[in-house]
């Protein structure tokens, strides 16, 4: 649960980070401020975090695909039809 905490955290600030520098792009026209670069590198270092957190967490175990398409990566979950031979009745 702590690990599903940290991602929505990293998310939330990768969203608070692109719409800071989106506002100092807009306010500091012809300015020689850097405040949007600056911006920009902190959401770059939190996609980094976020994505080395997502891959942790796949590596461990903590976090799983249930998507149906993902069927062979759980070989429990998948199960065999019965055949439609009618030599086998």
């Amino acid at each position: 649960m702590l690990l599903k905490a940290i991602i929505v955290f990293l998310f939330v600030g990768v969203l608070i980070s692109l719409s800071s520098a989106l506002v100092f792009l807009m306010k500091d026209v012809g300015n020689p401020r850097k405040r949007t670069l600056y911006a920009l590198g902190i959401r770059i270092t939190f996609a980094t975090l976020l994505i080395a957190t997502i891959f942790y967490g796949f590596y461990t175990g903590q976090l799983s695909s249930k998507a149906p398409w993902d069927r062979q990566l759980h070989p429990a979950a998948s199960y065999q039809q019965p055949s439609q031979n009618p030599d086998n009745n």
